[in-house]
């Protein structure tokens, strides 16, 4: 299955002239290409789908969806590892 799943940036980086971020998971951080969102800031929340954040959404609504991916088992298949949520 493939989900988008929401994230939290950690930080920005060009990397080889393409806007890529350091995306955080409820613990699990990941490289994300950023190209789509360009006026995504540091500490806002995002929807990535294979590797690439598609918009922006707010903070009580990816701590909501996290919250039932972890629930349901699917941030561990979608991300392929185990997470523990908070401090996000």
């Amino acid at each position: 299955m493939c989900l988008a799943v929401p994230g939290r940036v950690e930080r920005i980086l060009d990397t080889n002239g393409v806007l890529m971020g350091k995306v955080n998971f409820g613990g699990i951080v990941k490289d994300v290409c950023l190209a789509y969102v360009p006026d995504i800031r540091v500490g806002e929340y995002t929807i990535v789908h294979v590797g690439f954040a598609l918009q922006r959404i707010d903070e009580q609504s990816a701590q909501e969806t996290l919250k039932l991916f972890e629930e349901y088992g699917l941030l561990q298949d979608e991300l392929g590892q185990t997470t523990e949520l908070g401090g996000t």
